[in-house]
């Protein structure tokens, strides 16, 4: 894949063209997307592919005449059926209703404060010709239905706080279908979904794709889905297109300096124990925890060893975020304690145990540049001087793959897995003993991710850093846990060495997990 792609097709008509586009700061510096040439045919789904940072969502955002805050369109046109998006009266004949966009993160698709039966109908109301509130009623539940949702009263009067994960990324994909829009920009629409609920959506979208002459332009850091469904693939490099053309299956990401014998043929060799353990811990007993009336953890029980990771592994819903909050004291327990004991572990600042939240837009202030974000907390704890923090924060950014210019930077102007690495920077820049990461490689490119798993292995062996992964990634799992946690409907159903977890599960919730369609448990590396 070399050279510079314009992916066209004279033979089809064609419902999106980009020429040129080139997307920027607004305070000057590299763009972040290049002269990007491409079009997109009715009924083509064409995939894109590049690691975090390359400019994968700044073009799919330009196809709905949007950019991030603090970036700009330097140059370059956009034309959807025939339209600019970028002009605000075409933009207003376009949005919802030629073209539909989905992303990873639901909750900035969804209003907090309203019924999803209300939200869909009044989708309905603005992007479509139904009339009469009994159109617009049997459409929403038309609507609910195709993406596989109950469609009774009870289930629309829900707010989105009652959803799970899966179900509001569907009530989002059914909102972006609510004026049955001749094009889809999907970007990572399954990244925060469990194996059961991602291979789910997977085929919810490839049904929707199959509808009419729906053409989709489709971001994914999944080579083999890409491969599946896309009729072209263009990547990504540095803002630049740098090649077509469908991507081969990929082989297991060996983590650094893994050995490399043992194990079966074609197996990642899972990674080598971090260093010696020392005394001491993170002890949870009796932990319970309830969202208003609704509890969510019950009895949860479990002891992470200092200098350990620890996975916890469930299915969207079944209480992995609001264990990991607790563990933070970020949100009340109901009953039972979680105690950090040092135990000999060397001494660090700040609070003991600290969250890598999975929301990464939400954890950071939209109004605070990166460099305010991370000199805060090192000065705070640390009592240092300017000059320290600032050297500090740059190494901070270096450790989790990002240069230095991202200081000047505010979250908008990120993409979502630079927002993501700069969330972990800045909770390490708090000195934490424990580091609970909820999800932190979902927004991450498979190159990226194992280089932040790498770069937690080292921190546990250097500084004695104590891991909590709550993921949805077995893979992930299997080569960096020493112990597996198994939670469902807010219970540990199953808990004990990865080895004998992923490798003989004894709860069927497991066995589910590790093998979604019914197939065979898959062989975990030794």
């Amino acid at each position: 894949m070399t050279g510079r792609a314009t992916v066209s097709a004279p033979y089809a008509a064609t419902l999106a063209e980009v020429g040129g586009l080139t997307v920027g700061p607004s305070a000057g510096g590299p763009p972040v997307l290049r002269d990007a040439c491409l079009s997109v045919r009715a009924g083509q789904v064409l995939g894109v592919v590049g690691r975090s940072g390359s400019g994968k969502s700044s073009l799919a955002h330009g196809l709905l005449g949007h950019v991030r805050p603090g970036l700009e369109v330097r140059a370059g046109t956009v034309r959807v059926a025939g339209l600019d998006p970028f002009d605000r009266a075409d933009a207003r004949r376009l949005r919802g209703r030629v073209v539909s966009f989905l992303g990873q993160d639901p909750a900035s698709s969804l209003n907090p404060a309203l019924r999803i039966g209300t939200q869909i109908a009044e989708a309905v109301r603005l992007r479509s010709t139904v009339v009469g509130g009994g159109g617009v009623r049997a459409r929403v539940e038309e609507l609910l239905l195709s993406v596989r949702l109950p469609a009774d009263r009870s289930f629309r009067r829900r707010l989105p706080r009652e959803l799970s994960g899966g179900q509001a990324q569907r009530v989002a994909l059914a909102l972006a279908l609510a004026g049955r829009p001749s094009l889809l920009v999907l970007d990572e629409p399954t990244s925060g979904l469990d194996p059961v609920l991602a291979d789910g959506m997977r085929a919810l979208l490839a049904e929707t794709l199959r509808e009419g002459d729906r053409a989709a332009l489709l971001v994914s850091h999944d080579p083999a889905w890409l491969g599946a469904v896309s009729d072209d693939v263009i990547r990504l490099e540095g803002g630049r297109i740098v090649g077509r053309g469908i991507p081969a299956a990929p082989s297991p990401v060996q983590p650094s300096g893994a050995p490399s014998g043992g194990g079966s043929p074609g197996e990642a060799p899972r990674a080598t124990a971090a260093g010696p353990v020392v005394a001491g811990g993170l002890l949870v007993r009796g932990l319970h925890a309830v969202h208003g009336r609704s509890a969510v953890l019950h009895d949860v029980s479990l002891t992470v060893p200092a200098g350990s990771c620890t996975a916890v592994v469930g299915a969207s819903g079944s209480g992995k975020t609001t264990l990991a909050r607790c563990l933070a004291g970020l949100h009340p327990k109901a009953a039972g304690s979680v105690e950090w004991r040092d135990g000999g572990a060397p001494r660090r600042r700040g609070a003991p145990v600290q969250l890598v939240a999975q929301d990464a837009r939400g954890a950071l202030n939209p109004r605070e540049s990166v460099g305010t974000a991370l000199t805060r907390p090192l000065r705070g704890v640390g009592g240092g001087s300017a000059r320290g923090a600032s050297d500090e924060a740059v190494r901070l950014l270096r450790l989790v793959g990002l240069d230095e210019d991202v200081l000047a930077r505010r979250p908008g102007e990120l993409s979502g897995g630079q927002r993501q690495r700069v969330a972990l920077a800045r909770t390490l820049a708090a000195g934490p003993r424990v580091l609970v990461c909820d999800e932190i490689t979902s927004a991450l490119d498979r190159e990226t991710a194992a280089r932040v798993l790498d770069l937690l292995d080292e921190l546990r062996r250097t500084p004695g850093l104590t891991v909590v992964m709550v993921t949805h990634d077995l893979a992930a799992a299997a080569q960096r846990a020493d112990q597996v946690v198994v939670l469902d409907e807010g219970r540990v159903v199953e808990a004990g060495p990865a080895d004998r977890v992923l490798v003989d599960p004894e709860h069927a919730v497991t066995r589910k997990l590790l093998a979604p369609e019914g197939g065979p448990v898959p062989t975990v590396p030794k």
